[in-house]
């Protein structure tokens, strides 16, 4: 059950006294309708805090939706079973990072077909620089926390998860117009608690340009999502099926959902932007991915239609340990030791220690927290995970 903090309503058991603090600036804003939800994984972010779920009347914050708009989950149950892969799967590994491109500015060198998909921001007007980082990067996973992993659920029942977000297009469109909002605060001489809180006026062009912008971007990424996705399916199905017998490796379930975005909805009798920094939808009847931290598990799940949480849950563990905290205090011997048994990216164990397990929070007390949003639908664990550095 939440715990009430001034205008915060908190789902998080294991969470830091300053991302509590964090989230009662943002709360106090006046046009915050309600009280702000904190999920289960929530951690300090810059501005409103990583987990927040804020709905807003007239006004809405960039920083709030973050600088990787429609970042997100998507997820796939094959016809495909756990003694249907072979021992090692270090092959597929390989195979997944051949058309899926990781890492930090990494892309297609020819190119996606994402001017066709979605065109491009309807009110930014891109450099041609912009333009073709935004075609290269369509189809890519990106970096940090974000991955590709191969599961087995309860019932040895194959899945393939993945991480990303609307890469350095997303990320140039949300800085722009958090400048702006910045620059509207000083213009208006309004005096925040946090820099960062900058809003956006429903009713000015600003507000309209930032909506359009984020709209697109999170159509981005929602699309991008998908045709990673596909990709690593068409490769799955070459490695376990290669002459191809009918139904196995078919596609069951797909799942794709922002847990970095807003949208008009309507809560407490009345159309409301709902804001969910690092947080998902969870309707009643809703589907969704909640995925633990490298090396842990993950799960789908159904959401229960909390009004308390405005619909909400948590997007995954939560970090627990800044990036440079866990570089500096955690060790290499200790994430290959939660990654034994898997496919990974071992030869660069040293890259990934900021995403040692050790720096996340433990997913099973997220889910634990957060019972009265979701039903837990599969365990999935993973047997295969795939990072961009």
């Amino acid at each position: 059950m939440p715990t009430k903090h001034g205008n915060v309503l908190s789902w998080a058991t294991d969470i830091d006294p300053n991302a509590i603090t964090q989230a009662e600036r943002t709360a106090r804003l006046p046009f915050v309708v309600g009280h702000l939800a904190l999920m289960a994984d929530a951690h300090v972010g810059i501005g409103a805090t990583i987990g927040s779920v804020i709905a807003t009347r007239g006004a809405v914050i960039p920083s709030a939706v973050g600088v990787d708009i429609g970042c997100g989950m998507i997820a796939v149950e094959m016809n495909m079973s756990l003694d249907g892969l072979p021992d090692g799967l270090d092959k597929l590994h390989a195979w997944i990072a051949s058309v899926v491109p990781a890492g930090v500015g990494k892309g297609h060198k020819n190119g996606a077909l994402v001017e066709m998909t979605v065109g491009f921001p309807p009110t930014t007007i891109l450099t041609d620089k912009q333009k073709a980082t935004a075609v290269a990067q369509f189809g890519s996973l990106g970096s940090g926390n974000h991955f590709v992993e191969v599961c087995a659920d309860e019932r040895d029942r194959i899945w393939v998860v993945l991480h990303s977000g609307s890469r350095g297009i997303g990320n140039q469109l949300a800085r722009q117009h958090i400048a702006v909002a910045k620059g509207l605060m000083k213009r208006w001489f309004v005096d925040l608690e946090d820099p960062d809180l900058a809003y956006l006026v429903e009713g000015t062009t600003e507000f309209d340009s930032y909506i359009a912008d984020m709209l697109w971007a999170q159509l981005y990424a929602f699309e991008s999502r998908h045709a990673m996705m596909d990709a690593i399916i068409q490769q799955l199905r070459g490695f376990v099926n290669p002459d191809y017998r009918t139904g196995v490796g078919d596609e069951v379930t797909r799942i794709n959902c922002h847990h970095n975005f807003a949208q008009m909805e309507h809560h407490h009798n009345q159309n409301v932007w709902v804001t969910r920094k690092g947080a998902i939808s969870a309707r009643l009847g809703e589907r969704g991915v909640i995925p633990g931290s490298m090396g842990t598990r993950s799960y789908i799940v159904t959401g229960l239609g909390n009004p308390a949480s405005f619909d909400s849950s948590s997007h995954g563990a939560g970090r627990r340990m800044s990036r440079s905290a866990a570089r500096k205090t955690l060790d290499v011997a200790g994430l290959e030791e939660a990654m034994a048994g898997k496919s990974w990216d071992h030869n660069n164990a040293a890259a990934l220690i900021d995403e040692d397990p050790r720096a996340y929070k433990d997913i099973d007390l997220v889910m634990a927290d957060q019972a009265d949003l979701v039903r837990v639908d599969h365990t999935l664990s993973q047997i295969l995970n795939y990072k961009g550095r």
